[in-house]
C-alpha cells in the first residue's frame, strides 16, 4: 500500500512540475501531459527493473556512472577544436559513452557480486599465508598433486638454499640420488606452472645457521608462515620452536579409508605373514592386511571379513579372517571323522573275523593229551590200564 501511494505522489508531482515549468508556454496543459507522460514512464521501469537481480542494477548505474565521466574527459579533450555542430558531437559523444558503459556494466555484473567482492579481499589476505616448503616434500612429489586439488591455499615459499640442496643431490654421482634430485625439480616445475597456485622464490639467507632445517625454522619465524614436510624430525623439531608444521604423511594416513570390524572387504595375498596360516596384502594406499588362514589363498583375490584394526606409528593395520578357509577347516574335520569312524568299523569287523576263528579253532571233544619230546627221547601215553608204558626211540 505504501508503493502505490509513493507511485501516486511521484506522478502527481511530475505532473505538476509539468504544468508549471511546462515547455509550451501557451498550452500549460501539455506540460501536464508530459509530466505525467514521464512519471508513468519511470513507474513502469520501476517495475520492470524490480525482477532484475540487485548486482545487475549495480553493474549497470556503474557504467552509466563511469560513461559519464568518460564523456566528460573525451569533450574536455575536444574543447577547443573548431568544428560543425558542436552540439551534436557533444549529445553523440555523451550518449554513445554511458551507452557503453551500461552495456559493459551489465555484461560484467557478476563483479558486483557481494560473495565475489568478499572473497576477492579473502584471497588477497590469503596468499600472505606463507607455506614453506621442504626438500624432502619437494622431492617426494605428492605436494603437487595437493596444490592441483586446491586444498593447499596462499603462496608457496621456495628458499635459495632448499634450490641449491635439491641441485646438488641432481649433480649427485649416486644415480639413485641423482634421479630423486631431478624429480624434485620436475616436480617444482609442474607446481610453477598451475595458474591457481602462487610460487614464490625468496633471497632469504642465514649464514650463521648452517644445518638447512634450522633454515627453514628460521625463515618460517621470520615471515610467520608454515613449513610444509614429510621429515618426522623437522616437524618435531619446528614444533618445539612454536612452528605451525604441515605434514603430507599425517595428512595421507588421515585419509586411509576407514574399516570397522565386520565389514567385508576384497584383498589380494600377496605373500606368507609371520604366523604359521597367515597371508598377507595391502590395500591401494599401503595398509597391510593380515589374513588369518590366508595362506592357502596366496596369489588369489578374496574376500575377507575385518576382525580388528590397529594404529601404529608406521601406518595402519587390519587383521581380517578368510571364512571359506573355517569352511575348509570344518568340511576337512568331518572328513577326518568319517574317515576315523570307517577304520574303527573296519578294525572291528577284523575283530570279530578272529574271534570267530578262534573259537573254531579250539577242540570240542574227550581231551587227549600227548606229550612229544623236542628230541629224541621217550614219549609217554596214557590208557586204560594204570600201567604207563614207555617206548625208547
Amino acid at each position: 500500500m505504501g508503493l502505490v501511494l509513493f507511485r501516486l505522489a511521484l506522478a502527481v508531482l511530475l505532473s505538476l512540475l509539468g504544468y508549471a515549468y511546462s515547455p509550451f508556454p501557451q498550452n500549460p496543459s501539455l506540460g501536464l501531459l508530459l509530466g505525467l507522460t514521464f512519471a508513468l514512464a519511470v513507474i513502469g521501469a520501476e517495475m520492470r527493473l524490480r525482477a532484475v537481480k540487485g548486482h545487475y542494477m549495480v553493474g549497470v548505474l556503474v557504467g552509466g556512472v563511469t560513461g559519464l565521466l568518460g564523456a566528460r574527459l573525451v569533450w574536455g579533450a575536444l574543447e577547443g577544436v573548431a568544428m560543425r555542430g558542436e552540439h551534436f558531437v557533444h549529445v553523440v559523444v555523451l550518449v554513445f559513452m554511458v551507452y557503453v558503459g551500461m552495456v559493459i556494466g551489465a555484461q560484467k555484473a557478476e563483479w558486483f557480486e557481494p560473495a565475489r567482492i568478499i572473497s576477492a579481499f579473502r584471497d588477497s589476505s590469503r596468499l600472505h599465508q606463507y607455506k614453506v616448503l621442504d626438500t624432502s616434500v619437494i622431492i617426494d612429489g605428492r605436494i603437487a598433486d595437493i596444490c592441483a586439488t586446491g586444498f593447499l591455499d596462499g603462496t608457496l615459499v621456495v628458499p635459495q638454499f632448499i634450490l641449491r640442496e635439491l641441485q646438488q643431490v641432481a649433480d649427485s654421482s649416486d644415480s639413485l640420488k641423482r634421479n630423486r634430485g631431478r624429480r624434485g625439480l620436475d616436480i617444482l616445475q609442474k607446481i610453477q606452472k598451475m595458474s591457481d597456485v602462487k610460487v614464490q622464490i625468496v633471497e632469504n639467507d642465514y649464514p650463521d645457521v648452517r644445518d638447512v632445517d634450522l633454515k627453514l625454522i628460521e625463515l618460517a619465524l621470520q615471515i610467520n608462515g608454515k613449513i610444509v614436510t614429510n621429515d618426522f624430525n623437522l616437524n618435531k623439531v619446528a614444533q618445539l620452536r612454536g612452528v605451525h608444521v604441515l605434514n603430507i604423511n599425517e595428512l595421507a594416513n588421515s585419509l586411509k579409508p576407514v574399516v570397522l570390524p565386520g565389514e567385508v572387504m576384497r584383498v589380494f595375498v600377496l605373500k606368507e605373514g609371520k604366523e604359521a596360516g597367515q597371508g598377507v596384502g595391502y590395500l591401494d594406499d599401503g595398509t597391510m592386511v593380515v589374513v588369518d588362514q590366508g595362506r592357502r589363498a596366496l596369489g588369489r583375490t578374496i574376500e575377507v571379513v575385518v576382525t580388528s584394526v590397529l594404529q601404529t606409528t608406521a601406518g595402519k593395520m587390519i587383521f581380517c579372517r578368510w571364512p571359506e578357509a573355517t569352511n575348509h577347516a570344518e568340511e576337512n574335520g568331518r572328513r577326518d571323522t568319517r574317515s576315523n569312524d570307517r577304520r574303527e568299523h573296519r578294525n572291528g569287523r577284523s575283530h570279530d573275523r578272529r574271534d570267530d576263528a578262534h573259537h573254531e579253532a579250539r577242540p570240542t571233544g574227550p581231551a587227549s593229551t600227548e606229550a612229544r619230546p623236542a628230541s629224541g627221547g621217550a614219549v609217554a601215553s596214557t590208557s586204560g590200564s594204570d600201567r604207563p608204558t614207555t617206548e625208547a626211540s
